[in-house]
């Protein structure tokens, strides 16, 4: 029998052409579900002009949130972590010296994240990475019951070599230690597989944070990732920031070809905030193994009375149902009255918070950024770009941290009372695919050391004026303006 082909091809051009009516179709219906505007038209964008690629992307890292057993999971420890604080002194903000509207916010985040605001503490910032590993083993060596580690890229080389000599002498002199590592995260870098030999030959327990391994029967979205970065000793003293462990040079050819050397901001912090530091571990710990272990329900550290500082920690990420860590910006942002100082390495803020930002400097308010003179991800740092001329419009003043610096710290000082320190950028990534972990701290003393590393920065920068931003050329321009399209596919 012979085949028409003419016939045959017919068939086929009227299956794709239905298929592709569906495909359109079915996203139309899909895709803007419980998604904001402009990502939910980026998605569309793509599957209407590329069908076959949009379509594969969107069944890959088109769900923002992590699988549902997991976020049942994030819901029973808010649970157990509003059990353990309920009966402990929760700050009263009206009678204290910062603005009344704060008081709304540590609300805010209370129901968002089920920690309040707690007083009694002490923070004090370590900013050179000199100093930062070598803080980081002594803390170590004075442990004497448990030491909790968690690190999105975790790697021991020979700048971290201090710090896991002494989670070594920890487990030798019978202290538990845990670490929590981001898989992707840390798998990215050279000295993955030394890294996890190194963890197991002396002793520590260790969990891969939302491991990808579909073989393994463990899958989730790829690009869910766990961000946060912190140690705690004991309970009595914890270590939060924008730390990664790892040498400074990320150990990539490229950037020790360039000479490239990353900064980092690190926290200490003792007093009460501890037991909330604490508490992101030991949930995190059981969403990876399903154990709690015993600190979650230990009594709260003695407040630190000769300091006072207010310390709340700020989790967030999709195992959260909101954006806590926007919304807490956000509110920050609306409430500064004279000065608001924001540095952020990756700045691709979402529609509310540009807005918050450029009607912050619209209103008098004296707006800073602190971003870097040169970045290390092309797409991003091009995105990032794109919003230099509508903040310079608004009045926000623009700092460009020098090269071979790349500026990975992330924290922000409102007036002269407020600050927030974390691993939180403000760009989208952080918003609703990354778990963060967010410190705000209320007090003068701590502000001032913030304020003396923002000076310290300033010192160094180069400002960016509207004048010379203009003056860029076509293509750079258009560069930046393509990479911010991509910003809003999540």
């Amino acid at each position: 029998m012979q085949i028409d082909l003419s016939q045959v091809s017919l068939v086929v051009a009227t299956v794709v052409a239905v298929v592709d009516v569906v495909i359109r179709v079915v996203a139309l219906a899909v895709v803007p579900r419980e998604r904001r505007p402009s990502s939910a038209m980026a998605w569309l964008l793509l599957v209407f002009f590329v069908p076959s690629l949009g379509v594969i992307a969107f069944l890959l890292i088109g769900n923002p949130k992590l699988p549902r057993h997991r976020r049942e999971k994030q819901r029973e420890m808010n649970q157990l972590i509003e059990e353990a604080v309920r009966a402990s002194h929760v700050a009263d903000v009206v009678a204290h010296p910062w603005p009344p509207w704060v008081e709304g916010v540590t609300a805010l985040n209370h129901r968002l994240g089920a920690m309040p605001l707690l007083p009694g503490n002490d923070a004090h910032i370590i900013a050179c990475y000199e100093d930062q590993v070598p803080e980081l083993a002594a803390a170590l060596d004075r442990a004497q019951r448990y030491v909790h580690v968690e690190f999105y890229i975790f790697s021991c080389d020979d700048a971290t070599r201090p710090f896991f000599d002494a989670m070594e002498k920890a487990v030798a002199r019978g202290v538990e230690v845990r670490v929590l590592l981001d898989h992707i995260g840390t798998w990215r870098y050279p000295g993955y597989r030394q890294t996890l030999a190194e963890l197991d030959r002396i002793g520590a327990r260790w969990r891969l944070m939302l491991p990808v391994q579909p073989l393994k029967g463990r899958y989730q979205r790829p690009d869910l990732r766990n961000h946060r970065k912190l140690v705690v000793v004991d309970g009595v003293e914890a270590y939060v920031g924008s730390l990664n462990l790892i040498d400074r040079t990320y150990n990539k050819r490229a950037a020790i070809k360039r000479g490239l050397l990353w900064e980092d901001l690190l926290v200490r912090l003792h007093g009460p905030v501890v037991h909330e530091v604490d508490a992101l571990f030991v949930t995190d710990w059981y969403s990876e193994t399903d154990e709690i272990v015993a600190p979650a329900a230990d009594p709260l550290p003695q407040p630190v009375e000769e300091k006072g500082l207010h310390c709340q920690v700020v989790p967030s990420g999709p195992g959260f149902e909101g954006e806590n860590n926007l919304k807490f910006f956000n509110s920050l942002i609306y409430g500064a009255q004279r000065r608001l100082s924001i540095t952020s390495p990756y700045f691709v803020p979402d529609e509310s918070l540009l807005t918050a930002v450029t009607t912050a400097a619209e209103r008098g308010v004296e707006v800073e950024l602190f971003v870097g003179e040169i970045g290390d991800q092309v797409l991003v740092f091009h995105a990032q770009r794109s919003y230099y001329e509508t903040l310079l419009r608004a009045g926000v003043r623009i700092w460009l941290y020098p090269p071979p610096y790349i500026l990975h710290a992330k924290h922000m000082s409102v007036d002269e009372e407020i600050a927030v320190v974390g691993s939180s950028n403000l760009d989208i990534r952080s918003f609703e695919l990354d778990l963060e972990l967010t410190l705000l701290v209320l007090g003068r003393q701590f502000a001032r050391e913030l304020r003396d590393v923002e000076d310290d920065y300033r010192a160094k920068s180069r400002e960016l004026t509207l004048e010379d931003w203009s003056r860029r050329g076509f293509w750079r321009r258009t560069v930046d303006d393509l990479a911010r399209l991509t910003s809003a596919v999540q």
